[in-house]
């Protein structure tokens, strides 16, 4: 029988109908054919093939690849810390009732096997050379892909975690490395190839943006209305990366969107337009998003303007590094003490391992009536079985550790404790001292007391300690486990039943895994002037330090005054130039630039010098290094300016100087943080 016999028969054993034809079949591989999304996936793989010949499987899905001319559509991309998701609406007539969906990711689950999944997880795997056959990681559009990302690798790195890069999103916002540096793996030997945290996170945007093209063909997602959401509390750098990423792989006109208002957005859009039933005038509106890699937290109020309701972000929280990822480690460690006590010790390799399944077997365990979950951990043994740990993790143990650990009942007047971190520390992300979330809230409701103070119809009872949200939406995988989110709720409301007021109510029906990107392309249909907008502008007051010319003092540093240079709430596509005043730019030269930012002091305007600040009041940014371009000036002169901001259409941050002599113009990047 030939080859290609062969392979009709076994389509035909495995139900494939199609007609397969010959011209299908090269000597070396067969095309992968994906048809889009995702709710049934049939797939076969071709087995008992000749040797020299290696098939790749044929999948089908029950949608097709969209081949119609001028469509437009809103795109919403939620770059997640442990996973992506694309959703999108065609707004070829704006006027057309708006209805989103979310597009079945096509990528590989396993070697030769693709299937089309709605999230893809931001996993990339540095596969060891020898490790995968070539044709193996094919897929739709490249046959030599640049990482293996995805479900793939997510797989493989669970059972090799010395080659799995993670958490890229995390490492974007850290303030003590160079982002574009390849430091990925973190703890990868010397023989693994690392990747920067803005390729890993490049190499996701491009392979959506590819899968998009694919399925799409005759409209590329560089021409579509295009968001992309990051943590209400990213810095301007980490911002700025984001943005860069996706000019990197064409995506040139991509959008800003903070993920807790995404989630919003996506709750207003599925009441279809009945929002207003379930919110009131005076209502504030406590988004709590707790993702895989970190807590966010917002505040929204509702207010009303000639009678309509509207909607505000007053307050972020800050960027506070727990979440999933925290909660999947301290189930691993443990089951790790449970190993050990055996008189067997986990190496560090292990535990990585041991927390992917972790991981799964805590997800199972939410989602079933499952009392245990067996584990199985892998050892350095003559037989892989035989060496293999086992143990299990147990509901009980998931309910102690998860809810009592993470979401301890603690009173309002409590805060995320704080311990001396040690002289010397191993490289990682700076993830949260404390991880108590509640005890987060508590700091962030009572810091946030005054946000609402200029809004009419808001007040706080007398002798309120903390801000009183009168409705919670939680957001992020996490809250899939009931008992967080009912956890969550009996410590709010007992804080508000002991200062008089009435108990927060849920605002139910979000998708945990697909409302920010749900959102976020329901923002590009809020963007046409349809549905209703929340406002906030920037979530902080930014400010820059001036170096004063003090005489040189031994011992002392010369005084810094921080400069206001874009007040809390400053709109999208605005700039300010602040008040004249005279400074010295330094041009040609290797200089730094020290940034503050406050979320409370919502009564600075540009202009304004603060030469005293409470610690708990403004927090200092990372330090930006930066070559001016000397533009006909001598390298390391001293060039009279003033300065300026804006707030890009983008959602980014831009200081700018004008020189005083003539027309020389610098902007300040923040995507060079040191």
């Amino acid at each position: 029988m030939s080859f290609f016999d062969q392979m009709k028969k076994k389509a035909a054993e495995a139900g494939n109908t199609d007609e397969l034809k010959e011209d299908h079949v090269a000597k070396a591989e067969v095309k992968v054919e994906i048809v889009a999304e995702v709710e049934k996936v049939q797939t076969f793989e071709l087995k008992e093939m000749p040797l020299e010949v290696e098939a790749a499987p044929v999948i089908k899905s029950d949608s097709k690849i969209d081949n119609s001319i001028g469509k437009h559509f809103a795109v919403g991309i939620d770059l997640g810390t442990t996973h992506c998701v694309l959703s999108y609406a065609d707004i070829t007539d704006i006027e057309a009732e708006f209805s989103q969906q979310v597009m079945g990711i096509p990528q590989l689950t396993s070697p030769s096997i693709i299937e089309a999944k709605l999230q893809l997880p931001s996993f990339l795997y540095q596969a060891h050379e020898s490790e995968l056959p070539a044709n193996s990681i094919v897929l739709p559009w490249s046959e030599k892909p640049d990482f293996i990302i995805g479900e793939i690798a997510r797989s493989l790195g669970s059972k090799t975690p010395i080659r799995l890069v993670s958490s890229a999103k995390s490492w974007l916002c850290h303030a003590g490395i160079d982002c574009k540096s390849p430091i990925l793996p973190a703890d990868a030997p010397d023989e693994v190839e690392r990747v920067s945290p803005f390729e890993a996170t490049k190499a996701y945007l491009e392979h959506m943006s590819s899968a998009w093209l694919h399925l799409h063909p005759n409209a590329p997602l560089s021409e579509q209305d295009l968001v992309l959401t990051v943590p209400a509390s990213f810095d301007p750098a980490a911002r700025e990366l984001t943005v860069e990423a996706a000019r990197a792989v064409g995506l040139n006109h991509a959008i800003l969107l903070e993920e807790p208002q995404a989630a919003l957005y996506s709750w207003i859009e599925q009441t279809k337009g009945d929002w207003r039933k379930h919110a009131k005038m005076g209502d504030v509106i406590l988004v709590i998003d707790v993702g895989g890699g970190t807590t966010d937290l917002s505040l929204i109020a509702v207010t009303a303007k000639d009678g309509i309701l509207d909607l505000t972000r007053v307050a972020v929280g800050e960027h506070i590094l727990l979440g999933g990822d925290n909660m999947d480690l301290a189930l691993a460690y443990t089951v790790k003490a449970k190993i050990e006590k055996d008189g067997k010790r986990l190496e560090p390799w292990q535990v990585q391992a041991l927390t992917h399944s972790c991981r799964d077997a805590k997800e199972k365990i939410f989602s079933s009536d499952v009392i245990s979950v067996p584990l199985v951990v892998p050892n350095r043994g003559s037989s892989l079985i035989d060496g293999a740990l086992r143990s299990e993790l147990t509901r009980d143990e998931v309910n102690s550790v998860l809810v009592e650990g993470f979401l301890p009942k603690v009173s309002v007047s409590e805060r995320p404790i704080s311990r001396p971190r040690g002289g010397l520390q191993t490289k990682g992300l700076p993830y949260a001292q404390d991880a108590g979330i509640t005890r987060h809230l508590a700091a962030f409701l009572a810091k946030q007391q005054n946000a609402v103070n200029d809004l009419d119809g808001i007040d706080l009872p007398e002798g309120a300690t903390f801000l009183h949200p009168t409705a919670v939406l939680f957001n992020g995988g996490v809250f899939k486990a009931e008992a967080l989110s009912l956890r969550v709720m009996d410590v709010l409301n007992d804080w508000l039943e002991n200062e008089n007021s009435p108990e927060a109510r849920l605002l139910a029906g979000a998708d945990l895994d697909l409302a920010v990107a749900r959102g976020a392309a329901y923002y590009g249909f809020v963007r046409k002037g349809k549905g209703v907008r929340i406002k906030g502008g920037t979530a902080a007051a930014y400010y820059v330090g001036i170096e004063s010319a003090m005489p040189a003092v031994p011992g002392m540093p010369p005084e810094v005054q921080a400069l206001c240079i874009a007040p809390f709430g400053m709109e999208e596509g605005t700039q300010i130039e602040l008040p004249y005043a005279d400074f010295g730019l330094i041009i040609g030269e290797q200089v730094r630039f020290r940034f503050f930012s406050s979320t409370t002091r919502r009564e600075d305007v540009v202009g304004t010098r603060l030469d005293y600040w409470q610690d708990d009041e403004i927090s200092e940014l990372n330090e930006i290094e930066v070559t001016l371009d000397q533009d006909g000036h001598r390298s390391g002169e001293v060039v009279s300016v003033h300065l300026g901001a804006a707030v890009t259409e983008v959602g980014t941050l831009e200081l700018l100087a004008f020189s005083n002599k003539d027309n020389g113009k610098w902007k300040i990047e923040f995507d060079v943080r040191n």
